[in-house]
């Protein structure tokens, strides 16, 4: 029997083994990165300020982690990311003149977007050492609990949202959760991939996870998609973490050594998900939310169907 001693309750995983498991109240965001795939709109901008529609890539994963119960909220930033502190606190002169001007509507939207006082932890990455790095710079905030960990560049839409689902999973199985996708197998070659044990969609068994494999070594084609739920172990192994792909410090690289200690599950998500960190699943994000949108969505059609594509499509 393994146990471990972070614990709120028992699961018990299929193969019958007892674990303990604790409720994930907190979830870490890394924005500290420069987005240069999208320069130069991200010069003096964050990547996660741009916006789908109306919201802040930054936004919606927040959205998503309030939805899966989360209630502290931990940003890793960098330099020039100091909008998106001010996006999460109140603006009294925007709200004033908002009250003043009777915009009701616009001002309970901002007041509802903003999470409760003291909700929210800010801390810096100084440098741009990797992804794991970067979730090892809230170690001291996240403390010894699990965590949620949210990509923004990933925007996912589904109901419930994909965090959600992996909490569902994580009431049954504890330890570890990644959330995963099917990919082409042809471009496997870009991404973490898992490889597939026993267990349904909703949380299978994860027995293998390869960095950016070559195609023909891929042991699948499911694909680590931006969110995890990771037991506070991983900080450990994160601070002699050598650097790995890149030249920097990979979270996977972390993983697969806590595969030997501890169980991970895989959750096949519900849902369509962008990856906003390119510029076509960012562009194609914004003309599938603006689609869902009752309120403009007739005169983006109406638009969309005026253009002269000189035959491009």
């Amino acid at each position: 029997m393994v146990v471990y001693k972070h614990c709120d309750r028992f699961t018990a995983p299929k193969n019958g083994e007892l674990f303990l498991s604790k409720r994930v109240r907190t979830a870490v965001f890394p924005v500290a990165g420069l987005g240069t795939r999208f320069l130069p709109a991200t010069k003096a901008m964050p990547k996660e300020m741009l916006t789908v529609v109306d919201r802040p890539l930054i936004q919606y994963a927040v959205d998503e982690a309030r939805e899966a119960g989360i209630e502290h909220f931990v940003f890793v930033t960098g330099r020039n990311k100091g909008v998106i502190e001010d996006h999460f606190d109140r603006q009294f002169e925007l709200e004033a003149t908002l009250e003043l001007r009777g915009k009701t509507t616009a001002l309970e939207e901002l007041r509802k977007d903003l999470p409760s006082a003291g909700r929210t932890s800010f801390t810096r990455q100084q440098e741009p050492l990797g992804l794991g790095h970067a979730v090892w710079c809230a170690r001291d905030i996240v403390g010894d609990n699990p965590f949620a960990l949210l990509l923004p560049d990933m925007l996912f839409k589904g109901q419930p949202g994909v965090l959600k689902q992996m909490m569902d999973a994580y009431e049954e199985t504890g330890g570890n959760v990644i959330a995963v996708a099917e990919m082409p197998e042809e471009e496997v070659s870009a991404y973490g991939i898992v490889a597939r044990g026993e267990g349904p969609d909703t949380g299978f068994i994860i027995t293998q996870m390869v960095e950016k494999p070559k195609r023909e070594d891929a042991p699948s084609n499911l694909i680590i998609s931006g969110r995890y739920i990771l037991q506070p172990e991983v900080f450990n192994l994160l601070a002699d973490q050598p650097r790995g792909a890149g030249g920097e410090i990979q979270i996977t690289d972390a993983m697969q050594t806590m595969m030997h200690q501890q169980p991970f599950t895989g959750v096949k998500y519900q849902g369509q998900g962008f990856d906003c960190g390119s510029k076509i699943g960012f562009l194609t994000a914004n003309v599938v939310y603006a689609l869902d949108r009752p309120d403009i969505r007739d005169g983006f059609l109406k638009e969309l169907r005026k253009l002269d594509l000189g035959g491009r499509l």
